[in-house]
């Protein structure tokens, strides 16, 4: 490395000090005027050590010839094709900025470039030029040469360019990769001129990185055209016009290319599950909690096109529509269609993918009568309501279904209610005796709420209802038979009574012939759905002739709300609304102030001293902290003034210029 060489006379004082620079990296001395960014650093010592490029003879730019230049762009004709409707766009936005956009190869060939003709000669000699060569190993340290080296976008801004002819630019670039993730292109914006912070160029690190991903998701909808593909999101509401990912797959959902996003997916899946074949790619039944079906049925079995999965490896849950071929391939089979569920099972839920997975299991267990189901989940999720579904969808739908809540009922008469008695069994019961709940669910459903609260004594006799299928009702001597179903829920943890003794092991196994498992409210990727769902409902039981609506604010502080107590609470919040509410539109300001919390909560905590159990701490803090005017406080917490009015007279609140 000539470290000792004379610098050439004509070289600015500014590139002289660059030159120093860069030698004094090469020598391991550290200075303040050394690149901070690690792939610049690492850029400049490839330049010196493994390129051998000398930084005191700065090196015009090259274009290569005519002819080269056409096999070039001959190489990359596909992509030029797809990607010149994004260049025109990128190029309309920074061109009255001063920029100029280069297209190059994977050998840093510029084959596309747009920029101002005024400043052609200038363009030229900078090397911002059709035909330019960018390859690291000619140009040094550079955006698109580094880029196409480390495969990351990057910012090359004035004095981090090796050379000292190009420390005036400033130029921007990010990769562009073809479906099995190799470099093949790389798009930069670059200027002449720029402000000196580094910083100035963020913005174009984010619109040259967007564009480039745009592009090369073009390019891949091109390659696999012919396929059928999924989008996906995990926002519903872009999926269609801005899908993040891109699948290709087969008919039998075998995986055939991705993305950047969707092979970002499938290498998280593999590095939970290393792959036991040697197939890189796999079933998109495999990346995600779906069968084929699912998928291919999303355009006819659902209004939007879109349906949710939950991704295996990390449980994040994407919305999927599919993209058909246009041109129909003779060896495409008929799409299976979608096997419908009864209407019971089908409201449960619109597309969650856990409640998809209850709904379809559901479907097969409703006539499968010798199976027991057990259902569990949080307090309030809709037990009752699934077991009604699966009554109401089997071959016993014409019989009785029988709701028992276990933990309602007083323990000392559990077992009269659930077995019945005969008259005189015990003091102050009927003459006529009862007949019990159990019996009263022959040929039905018995539903036995909260199973894990039935006191251990009564296990025993339901283990040998269960098992003798008979009833022995209190004071009676002969035995009732008795045709049932038995389903029934709990939101505890039955396995960890078990172990405390708390509930019989051979009981729990003969009532969990299999097990639903119901989500959290919160965690529904159908909570819009829900909502409607249960607003309809409760405005189905009042009754009347009006049609009150759900306005768009109300529906955003439902759905914001993590609801605790699920469904039950929604269905309680949504009853108040109506109740209380002035017209037939349920606004924000109509909600239970619970629903509104989380966005007072939010707000910064009082001092210890201030906070009591009678008010809301934080609203009288703010109160005082905005001089008790009500407008202010209502801006400050994100809610109404008539929020606050009702909030304050709820609490004992009253402005000191009212009082006295």
């Amino acid at each position: 490395m000539p470290t000792n060489s004379p610098l050439p006379a004509q070289l600015r004082s500014v590139q002289r000090q660059h030159i120093e620079h860069v030698f004094q990296l090469g020598e391991g001395l550290d200075s303040p005027h050394t690149p901070a960014q690690e792939m610049i650093r690492h850029s400049w010592l490839r330049c010196l050590n493994e390129y051998q490029l000398d930084p005191t003879q700065p090196r015009p730019a090259r274009v290569v010839p005519q002819q080269t230049l056409l096999e070039h762009r001959e190489s990359v004709d596909e992509l030029l094709h797809v990607a010149r409707a994004g260049v025109e766009q990128l190029y309309g936005q920074i061109s009255q900025l001063g920029y100029v956009l280069l297209l190059t190869d994977q050998r840093g060939i510029t084959v596309e470039f747009r920029g101002d003709p005024r400043q052609d000669q200038q363009l030229r000699k900078a090397g911002l030029y059709l035909g330019a060569d960018w390859d690291e190993r000619f140009a040094g340290t550079c955006a698109v040469g580094t880029c196409l080296h480390d495969r990351q976008a990057i910012i090359c801004h004035r004095q981090e360019h090796f050379d000292a002819s190009h420390i005036s630019l400033t130029c921007t670039a990010a990769p562009i990769a073809d479906p099995q993730g190799n470099v093949m292109a790389v798009l930069d914006i670059s200027a002449l001129q720029s402000p000196t912070q580094r910083e100035s160029q963020n913005f174009s690190l984010s619109l040259v990185t967007l564009y480039a991903r745009m592009i090369e998701d073009a390019y891949f909808l091109q390659r696999y055209r012919d396929c059928l593909m999924v989008r996906l999101d995990t926002s519903r509401e872009f999926v269609h016009v801005n899908g993040r990912g891109l699948i290709a797959i087969e008919e039998n959902g075998q995986v055939i290319a991705a993305n950047a996003i969707g092979r970002e997916l499938i290498a998280e899946h593999q590095r939970r599950w290393p792959p036991w074949s040697t197939n890189p790619t796999p079933m998109l039944g495999e990346l995600f909690e779906c069968e084929i079906t699912d998928v291919l049925s999303i355009n006819s079995a659902t209004d939007d096109q879109i349906r949710a999965f939950r991704a295996r490896a990390s449980n994040t849950i994407y919305f999927i529509s599919l993209l058909e071929p246009k041109r129909p391939r003779s060896s495409q089979p008929t799409k299976p269609a979608s096997a419908s569920l009864p209407e019971s099972l089908a409201r449960l839920g619109a597309d969650d993918p856990a409640m998809r997975k209850v709904q379809k299991l559901a479907e097969r267990l409703r006539n499968e009568t010798s199976v027991n189901v057990l259902i569990s989940g949080e307090t309030g999720t809709g037990k009752e309501v699934i077991a009604r579904a699966l009554h109401e969808s089997g071959n016993r739908a014409n019989y009785p279904f029988i709701a028992v809540n276990c933990a309602a009922i007083p323990e000392a008469l559990i077992e009269s209610e659930l077995f019945g008695y005969e008259p005189g069994a015990f003091t102050g019961g009927r003459a006529k005796g009862m007949r019990g709940l159990i019996p009263q669910a022959h040929g039905g459903t018995l539903f036995l709420d909260e199973i894990g609260d039935m006191p251990l004594a009564l296990q025993t006799r339901l283990l040998r209802v269960l098992a003798e299928r008979e009833v022995m009702p209190l004071g009676a001597n002969t035995p009732v038979k008795v045709d049932i179903r038995v389903i029934t829920a709990t939101h505890r943890n039955i396995e960890s009574m078990i172990q405390q003794g708390e509930f019989r092991e051979d009981l729990y196994y003969r009532l969990n012939g299999a097990q639903l498992r119901l989500p959290a409210l919160r965690e529904r990727a159908d909570k819009l759905y829900v909502i409607r769902q249960v607003f309809n409902d409760v405005v189905s039981e009042r009754g009347g002739n009006a049609s009150p609506r759900l306005r768009a604010d109300a529906i955003s502080a439902l759905l914001a709300y993590a609801w605790p107590g699920n469904i039950r609470q929604l269905k309680n919040a949504l009853a108040f609304a109506l109740a209380t509410s002035e017209s037939d539109e349920i606004t924000v300001h109509d909600l239970p102030d619970q629903c509104l919390s989380q966005r007072i909560t939010r707000q910064a905590s009082p001092p210890a001293s201030e906070m009591n159990h009678d008010t809301d701490p934080t609203l009288l803090t703010t109160l005082k902290e905005q001089h008790w005017n009500i407008s202010a406080v209502a801006r400050a917490l994100g809610v109404s003034r008539p929020t606050i009015y009702r909030q304050m007279q709820r609490q004992g609140i009253v402005p000191p210029n009212w009082q006295g």
